[in-house]
């Protein structure tokens, strides 16, 4: 039983992986850059997405937001608040995020009218790491709140993305949070990783994490011109 069990779930992984690459081609010719954004429930991930459509609005950038999650579509009526159009994707007990389901809900949506796409996926750090959906950037995020060590739990979520956040910066004293050993986990896991230290509620670290996404859309279009010419 178990060599089939493991047959199947290649099959569905490498039709997932397939359908991720076309998605990928579909938002680079628009010029969307697309996150995926990934932690375990209560780190803030939500809050601080809805912060980031807000800054990114006030700049005068096209942004968008689909969010899944198991039931509710509380998340999706939180970023709505931004003022950017948000779906919402109920896996119905999934922990994961597939390619096919994102795509399903970018049915309607016209990709060139938009500069950055953000998912937000289900909480959990394990599932969604072996998910390509077609992203850009993966970032996984961290709490003050879960413990400096939680990089060397999950090492795969954190090998598998490119940039690292640690949220709730704010609060690091009162949960005696020990900021040099949870950068010394993240670059043990990967090293070089780029990592942002973050506070939605003081604004902490919130200017350079939208100078990064800036940059990264900016590169990532040259790059793509120069792959056309």
């Amino acid at each position: 039983m178990q060599p089939r069990i493991l047959e199947v779930r290649t099959q569905i992984l490498k039709k997932n992986d397939e359908l991720a690459r076309a998605m990928r081609q579909e938002f680079e010719a628009a010029g969307v850059l697309v996150l995926n954004l990934v932690s375990s429930p209560g780190t803030g991930k939500t809050s601080m997405l809805r912060e980031t459509l807000c800054r990114l609005l006030e700049k005068g950038y096209r942004v968008a937001a689909v969010v899944g999650d198991l039931e509710t579509d509380n998340d999706a009526r939180r970023l709505a608040e931004s003022g950017a159009p948000v779906r919402q994707i109920m896996t119905h007990g999934m922990c994961h995020l597939e390619a096919d389901m994102v795509k399903k809900h970018l049915a309607e949506w016209d990709l060139n009218s938009l500069d950055f796409l953000f998912i937000e996926n289900v909480g959990n750090l394990v599932c969604p790491t072996s998910w390509d959906l077609g992203e850009s950037l993966r970032v996984a995020l961290l709490s003050v709140t879960e413990g400096e060590d939680k990089p060397l739990k999950y090492p795969g979520l954190f090998n598998t993305s490119d940039v690292a956040m640690i949220t709730k910066i704010d609060l690091a004293d009162v949960c005696e949070f020990n900021r040099g050993k949870a950068i010394e986990s993240i670059e043990s896991v990967r090293p070089g990783m780029r990592i942002f230290e973050t506070s939605v509620k003081s604004g902490l670290g919130m200017n350079e994490w939208i100078e990064f996404l800036q940059r990264a859309r900016s590169q990532r279009l040259s790059k793509i011109e120069l792959q056309t010419t």
